[in-house]
């Protein structure tokens, strides 16, 4: 398991790291600054939770089902929180104003990201 966590915190590192630098070059003057923040936010979130799953590589989480789960939670709490504002902030650059029916697809990612943190703190618990 702390293989897949550490591969999948890579995956996700590099891909905040170009998505960032995507946002600060190739989109400084496609979209408003509105859009930026959000495109910054997605990252700056992408972020926090890439060091999360990396913490939970420390705390070998085999046979520690609060921690698993906190693994899950950030995962896929990155992909609908952050996914979904890459995409809302690009919308119009795209020319696909249907995105939009992902605006309450953040806040489930956000919701992941609360439950990680709550497993991850009980799991943290149960080890010691």
């Amino acid at each position: 398991m702390n293989k897949q966590i550490i591969v999948t915190a890579a995956i996700y590192g590099l891909l905040a790291v170009v998505t960032g630098a995507f946002g600060a070059h190739a989109l400084k003057n496609k979209l408003d600054a509105g859009q930026l923040e959000v495109w910054h936010t997605a990252v700056q979130y992408q972020f926090y939770h890439v060091f999360a799953i990396l913490f939970l590589s420390t705390l070998n989480p085999q046979g520690n089902n609060l921690l698993e789960w906190s693994y899950y939670f950030f995962s896929f709490g990155i992909v609908l929180f952050s996914g979904s504002l890459y995409l809302l902030a690009t919308r119009d650059l795209l020319g696909a104003g249907w995105i939009k029916f992902l605006g309450p697809i953040t806040p489930l990612g956000g919701l992941l990201f609360i439950l990680g943190w709550v497993t991850l703190g009980l799991g943290a618990l149960k080890k010691l």
